[in-house]
């Protein structure tokens, strides 16, 4: 009678301890489905910028009664911009934009001005989530030189052109970038026929909305 009991406590032994193996093991995790964000940012924003820009062949210069003067250049001195941004996916973007391109020299007594209207189409690939690079073109429309009283040297219009745009970026947060460019614009006037060039390089500060 001893070896069928004691037969069966070891049976009973291993079924338990089989049992608490089999309680304890982990119930299997599923794997979180994978989906892309853009990094800090949502995909479409409204971005708006300006900069400072520095090149071009010299158009005139201005002469004022204290001795300064200044000249205006092609390539030169104020962009304002305004569009969209687009985050393709991690590793791409786009963005277009329409902007205001002016160098002036005014006083009460006259003014000289010469200013364009750029549209741009531009691609970026990002090196990581503060730095990217790209470029794209760039329509210009509207350009003008425009003088009037003691300033006045006539008033000349120029044909539209494409150009190229090269630049790097540098997000500081989601919302505020600091761009370095650089353009190669070159213009035709409409009824002379004269070439100016108006490559230039810029810093723009952009404000993604």
């Amino acid at each position: 009678m001893k070896k069928p009991a004691f037969a069966l406590f070891l049976a009973l032994t291993a079924f338990g301890a089989q049992a608490q193996t089999v309680e304890s093991a982990p119930a299997p995790v599923a794997a979180p489905a994978v989906q892309y964000e853009p990094v800090g940012a949502k995909p479409l924003r409204f971005v708006l910028g300006i900069g400072a820009t520095f090149g071009g062949d010299k158009l005139a210069t201005a002469y004022y009664d204290d001795g300064d003067e200044v000249d205006l250049k092609a390539g030169d001195l104020v962009a304002l911009v305004a569009g969209v941004d687009y985050r393709i996916n991690q590793d791409f973007s786009v963005q277009g934009t329409v902007g205001y391109h002016v160098d002036r020299a005014g006083a009460d007594n006259g003014d000289m001005r010469f200013e364009r209207i750029p549209f741009e189409l531009l691609g970026y690939y990002h090196v990581n989530d503060k730095v990217r690079v790209g470029g794209g073109l760039r329509y210009v429309t509207g350009v003008k030189f425009r003088s009037s009283g003691a300033g006045d040297i006539g008033d000349y219009k120029f044909k539209d052109t494409t150009s190229a745009v090269a630049e790097i970026e540098y997000l500081f947060s989601p919302r505020m970038g600091l761009k370095l460019r650089y353009a190669n614009d070159e213009f035709k006037e409409k009824y002379y026929g004269g070439k100016v060039k108006g490559d230039h390089v810029g810093i723009f500060a952009n404000f993604y909305l």
